[in-house]
């Protein structure tokens, strides 16, 4: 169910325009995400999705605009300083280190944010990490991969979450157990921003859904709306 009351913003964009080389991305994206509420970014292949989260994270050739994480301007900070005002991301392609182990990818990144979470609070999350724990991340599946891609960014403490396309490609039964995950953590207080295509993985997860076309925002539905706005979706998310 969607929150009833919300705090302050812990993430401001305004005006936000993108650039790689010389093709202009994203045109004047204004969002704000609030402490604890979970938003997706919907919309088609190459609307602009992956291309807000680099952004803000400073991933992309250039960028223009206003970015404020926990009222602090980020415009101008490179990525590991974006990193450490306490945004985890969870990249479309995970970027699991092949020959470590599961623990091993778990354990690599540093405690850098108000509350790392315990390897033993991953396994309860994902208890097919814990069975895999010793294998090499290569040899995981698919969505064991993305398991662990998630449960990699929990360990670093960080509050706010992007996690672009986590159910893509992957089977049903994997799908609903990162719904569960996400879930969780949602109860727990997490912030997180969802690039999806999947809106029915989505729509029982966010509080907003934010829908964008050719680099821009071009509708927000609340949760309570979803049902009467089918054919807003069927323009925008449908082949």
């Amino acid at each position: 169910m969607p929150r009833t009351t919300l705090k302050s913003p812990v993430l401001s964009v305004r005006d936000l325009h993108a650039f790689y080389g010389d093709s202009h991305v994203l045109h004047g994206v204004d969002v704000d995400v609030h402490e604890g509420e979970v938003i997706t970014l919907l919309g088609r292949n190459g609307a602009g999705r992956s291309t807000t989260l680099k952004s803000i994270l400073g991933l992309v050739d250039r960028r223009t605009g206003s970015i404020k994480v926990h009222g602090r301007e980020t415009s101008l900070l490179q990525p590991y300083q974006i990193a450490r005002c306490g945004i985890g991301y969870c990249p479309e392609e995970r970027g699991i280190f092949g020959s470590l182990s599961c623990e091993e990818n778990l354990l690599l990144l540093p405690d850098s944010g108000e509350r790392p979470m315990a390897v033993e609070e991953i396994y309860a999350l994902f208890p097919n990490l814990y069975d895999r724990r010793h294998t090499p991340g290569l040899r995981l599946s698919g969505g064991e991969q993305q398991m662990l891609a998630l449960g990699r960014i929990l360990r670093t403490g960080h509050r706010i979450l992007f996690l672009d396309e986590i159910s893509e490609g992957l089977a049903p039964v994997i799908v609903k157990a990162l719904g569960s995950a996400v879930r969780k953590l949602r109860e727990d207080g997490f912030t997180i921003v969802l690039v999806e295509q999947n809106l029915h993985f989505a729509a029982p997860l966010a509080d907003r859904h934010l829908i964008m076309e050719n680099g821009r925002i071009v509708a927000e539905v609340s949760a309570s709306d979803l049902h009467s706005h089918d054919s807003l979706f069927r323009e925008y998310l449908s082949v």
